[in-house]
């Protein structure tokens, strides 16, 4: 990953909200035309993305709670990458 990717910080866009959706039994995206049902990897994701951490502290967040996992920073910043292009998240 480079060091402009890794100090971008990540925010979910206005009107999103980001949840654990017990019926559902996963996390969630709410907004006010709908929702978007999480895996568990873009929950994990998600549940660090506060408007406050840059992608490199979410990795090493990540990387903390999943050492088994290899090569998280290329995954996290593919998956912040889509979810910008989905109208998720917007670069703060």
């Amino acid at each position: 990953m480079n060091e402009g990717a890794a100090s971008r910080i990540p925010g979910l866009r206005r009107g999103f909200r980001f949840q654990w959706e017990p019926v559902q039994n996963c996390h969630v995206l709410l907004y006010p035309e709908g929702m978007v049902k999480l895996n568990d990897s873009a929950g994990a994701i998600l549940e660090k993305v506060d408007g406050q951490r840059n992608v490199e502290l979410i990795v090493a967040s990540l990387e903390l709670k999943f050492p088994d996992e290899s090569n998280l920073g290329a995954d996290v910043l593919d998956f912040l990458k889509d979810a910008v292009q989905r109208h998720w998240i917007e670069w703060l």
